[in-house]
């Protein structure tokens, strides 16, 4: 065995990969010190992320990719590319690796996180959904790694709480007091993942005790990223629990920022919303 068929990297989602170009096989030492072998040629899933980048790229639009760029506060990364047009590129290839191991799926989302561009953010959170039949629980440390790693604007933190992470919660809603914990962290996205995670859940109208808990933590944050956040959260939940959420509305009035208060009573019959808004 020659050393110089090794090509050893580091991972962010895995540890360290080591690849052996003589067998095309690939050894990932994780971080607590367990090898384990992936079936898929890495060099190819190299070759992968490069022709789906040249593929969104051949797709971009100049004109798009300013005018995206005015639905942000902060500075982000995009080609420039319609939603509907990266949903059949990151399905068309998605095609080409749904037979892999979910580790080697998650790091290839891992690689699309950390290029910083909006639409291979998004396929990632599409690939990674497509994966929620086998999720478990350990998987929750790579969500709220990437998370805190790479979300860095409201698109791509709302497409993977939403889906990725909500699923997750449902699975194994023991993990609801680890969304609470996201509440104290330092990074806006962490915290505004907190509320954003219980969308889809709470549609359903699940965790009701818990969304008003996450709803209490956050209710004097002065980030308008985290007000419209939890604010969301509420009006959703108004849906199945209209009555429980107009209580808690009301109670907290006063102290609960306008910001979270207009979107908390966004579906709410007029008269209610009047009554909300009455300083």
């Amino acid at each position: 065995m020659r050393l110089d068929n090794f090509i050893i990297m580091p991972n962010h989602v895995h540890g360290i990969i080591i690849i052996d170009n003589s067998n095309n096989i690939s050894y990932v030492i994780l971080p607590i010190g367990i090898m384990i072998i992936l079936k898929y040629n890495s060099i190819n899933m190299i070759k992968l992320i490069k022709n789906l980048r040249q593929t969104l790229s051949d797709n971009s639009n100049e004109q798009l990719r300013i005018t995206t760029q005015h639905f942000f506060k902060e500075g982000v990364q995009c080609y420039g590319i319609r939603s509907a047009t990266v949903g059949k590129i990151g399905k068309e290839y998605f095609k080409s690796i749904k037979e892999l191991s979910k580790a080697e799926i998650f790091g290839l989302c891992g690689e699309l996180w950390q290029s910083g561009f909006i639409e291979e953010s998004i396929i990632a959170c599409d690939w990674s959904y497509n994966l929620n039949k086998k999720f478990e629980p350990a998987d929750f440390r790579v969500f709220e790694r990437w998370i805190n790693t790479y979300v860095n604007n409201w698109a791509s933190c709302d497409t993977f709480c939403n889906h990725t992470v909500g699923k997750f919660i449902e699975m194994y809603p023991t993990y609801l007091t680890e969304l609470k914990r996201w509440t104290q962290s330092k990074n806006r996205w962490m915290k505004r993942a907190a509320a954003v995670s219980l969308i889809v859940p709470a549609r359903k109208g699940l965790f009701l005790k818990d969304i008003l808990e996450i709803a209490d933590i956050l209710l004097l944050d002065g980030d308008d990223m985290v007000q419209k956040g939890y604010g969301w959260m509420l009006k959703v939940a108004s849906q199945k629990h209209q009555e429980v959420v107009f209580e808690y509305v009301i109670a907290n009035k006063t102290l609960m920022p306008r910001t979270a208060l207009r979107y908390a009573i966004e579906k709410m019959p007029a008269e209610l919303r009047r009554e909300a808004m009455i300083k």
